[in-house]
């Protein structure tokens, strides 16, 4: 039976990650701030990360550590404290770790950002480069997985969730959306990543994401499942950025719209993950997952990502006819 600790264990991925290793026999141990509960069937070691001595609770050999957490100075403590112990260590990290976002189809050997130095301000992937590094110090034992955009029912970020609502709680009424000439949209499910994470076979570096889809093809998917018979009213790029709608993700946004010299954002290279056994559920099967999921939580609740519907409206009501 392996012996598996989950630096983490009770968030949206690593719960799930968590999940996957104790279906499959394991013994898991979750060492979280006790918040949330850990899945059935595992341990929840309560500790801070940010107390280096919260590590001596776990002193133990382990057949893997999973760790999937964005500060540096977590992960190289955590690396210090267990990486002696550690048969195998997985990091999720993120593709937001490459320095090029105009450059189509690059794989894992694509450059990176500078990592983050200590003192710096917080940067979400100078952090990640930063934690790379010290994971790859424990040398060839260790599986960097650097996933995309992570999609699916619970999401917290609320970025691809959005356009499922906006669809459904349009009906018949118009959605505003960004113009997707020449975009792609390119997404990894969050149970398909978990499945990946939880795999103590795998060494190397691979980037975890689905196929790349047009960006008009992925919104007609959501609008088909949503039932939608209303007008998808197209504004120029310009117009959205002069109106104040963000692209991406947050307040007043519209999420998955990205400038065009981030095109490579979307098309990256899943090679790699493929030929590791990643699998990549069906775009169709995830929307319908993410719709079902969206209406149990409520088509109007507040939002972390995308515009409200009486934003929305306001806007389709300023744009020239």
């Amino acid at each position: 039976m392996p012996d598996v600790l989950i630096l983490g264990g009770t968030g949206w991925l690593s719960g799930r990650i968590a999940r996957r290793w104790a279906d499959a026999g394991a013994q898991v141990t979750c060492l979280a701030r006790g918040g949330r509960p850990a899945p059935d069937g595992t341990a929840l070691v309560r500790g801070d990360r940010d107390d280096p001595a919260t590590y001596g609770q776990l002193d133990r050999d382990w057949d893997e550590v999973v760790d999937i957490s964005s500060r540096a100075d977590h992960v190289r403590t955590a690396v210090s404290a267990l990486g002696h112990r550690a048969a195998h260590w997985t990091y999720v990290s993120s593709m937001s770790v490459y320095a090029d976002a105009d450059v189509d189809d690059a794989d894992e050997t694509a450059r990176l950002e500078e990592p983050a130095a200590d003192g710096d301000e917080y940067d979400y992937a100078a952090q990640k480069v930063a934690a790379e590094a010290a994971v790859r110090a424990l040398g060839g034992r260790v599986h960097i997985i650097r996933p995309g955009l992570i999609v699916g029912p619970g999401d917290p970020s609320d970025r691809f969730g959005y356009w499922a609502a906006a669809f459904a709680r349009a009906g018949s009424e118009a959605v505003l959306v960004p113009d997707g000439t020449g975009r792609s949209a390119q997404v990894i499910d969050v149970d398909d990543l978990a499945g990946f994470a939880a795999n103590a076979d795998l060494i190397g570096i691979r980037n975890a994401i689905g196929d790349p889809h047009p960006f008009d093809d992925v919104l007609g998917l959501f609008r088909v499942a949503a039932g939608h018979t209303g007008r998808t009213v197209v504004a120029a790029d310009d117009w959205l950025e002069s109106h104040e709608v963000q692209p991406w993700m947050g307040e007043r946004s519209l999420p998955l719209w990205l400038p065009r010299d981030w095109s490579g954002f979307m098309t990256r290279s899943n090679a790699s993950y493929a030929a590791a056994g990643g699998t990549r559920t069906p775009l169709e099967k995830v929307i319908g997952r993410v719709l079902d999921d969206e209406r149990a939580r409520g088509l109007d609740r507040s939002r972390r990502a995308g515009l409200t519907r009486d934003d929305e409206r306001a806007l389709l009501a300023e744009l020239p006819s």
